[in-house]
């Protein structure tokens, strides 16, 4: 009888270690799999049932979590289904996965300078803190690095080509130059950084010298945005720090040439810069920006006009 209470454990055990052998990470998989394996025994179950999994996901009252905690079970049941066929295949579209993004803050250069000049005034005064949370921020702002990426960026990652972004989101590395204006910036941080006797070689730390983590990144920018005023913009989402990310996606997207063979190219290249695994991600920022749509809307015009007999 112990056994068979292990059986399901020892599947989604199994199931974990050849996906994560063959690169994948899992954290979230390895968490809902794992409570969905002791929903499952406590019901006196041994196989994915799609009834126990439908009930199981439907736990939680947001319907895209439900269709994320269902679509982990499912990629499990067809794994373990290859090789034991006791194993249920749940359906698919039993919730709906769309989830609405919200609507990127676009920084203006005003505001990114006011947040680095609040930056420079965090205490304590004379310490690198200061200096961190400013050029954290330019390099946002200037790279539209991701905030994680940023946070992982180590000392032999900053070479004369550029910032060497390592084993990111999507198990990519790849290379970030660096305009001349923000390599001088980062240069001149460096000094700073290397007189603070840390054994942790990440560029960004806290005051103890180990890495600076994003919780607390979190909190000095939420206490940035209420000093420059930034907080609660009239008419505008409240900032994050993704978007720096947003705002430099969409300025490189404005700045992209007219003809059509260029503009592709140009998004490719975009593409491959942000560190995109697929291009929808990269046009999703031509919706979320008034300006690229009027630019788009304008376009259309002029080619209907120029069509029209």
């Amino acid at each position: 009888m112990a056994r068979r209470t292990h059986i399901l454990n020892d599947a989604v055990e199994s199931y974990l270690t050849i996906r994560r052998a063959a690169g994948f990470q899992l954290q979230d998989d390895a968490r809902y799999l794992t409570d969905f394996a002791r929903f499952a025994t406590a019901r006196g179950g041994t196989h994915v049932v799609a009834e126990t999994a439908i009930a199981w996901a439907a736990q939680v009252p947001s319907e895209p979590q439900r269709a994320t905690r269902l679509q982990a079970v499912v990629r499990f049941a067809h794994f373990s289904h290859a090789a034991d066929r006791q194993h249920e295949l749940p359906p698919q579209a039993i919730f709906a996965a769309h989830r609405r993004r919200p609507t990127p803050y676009l920084f203006r250069d005003e505001e990114v300078q006011v947040l680095m000049r609040h930056a420079t005034q965090l205490a304590p005064i004379g310490s690198l803190r200061p200096h961190t949370y400013r050029a954290l921020i330019g390099l946002l702002a200037a790279t539209g690095v991701r905030i994680s990426e940023a946070l992982g960026l180590r000392f032999p990652d900053v070479t004369a080509d550029g910032l060497v972004i390592r084993e990111t989101k999507f198990h990519k590395s790849r290379l970030v130059p660096l305009h001349p204006t923000t390599r001088a910036a980062l240069e001149r941080y460096l000094t700073q950084r290397t007189q603070l006797a840390a054994t942790d070689d990440h560029l960004f730390v806290s005051l103890r010298g180990r890495r600076l983590h994003r919780t607390a990144v979190s909190h000095t920018f939420v206490a940035l945005l209420a000093a420059a005023g930034l907080a609660h913009p009239p008419g505008r989402t409240r900032p994050r720090l993704m978007d720096f990310r947003h705002t430099f996606a969409s300025k490189a997207l404005l700045t992209s040439p007219d003809s059509r063979e260029q503009i592709g190219c140009h998004t490719l290249a975009l593409m491959t810069y942000l560190g995109h695994a697929h291009v929808s991600s990269t046009f999703w920022y031509l919706k979320r920006s008034p300006q690229l749509m009027d630019d788009i809307a304008q376009a259309c015009e002029r080619f209907i006009k120029e069509a029209t007999p």
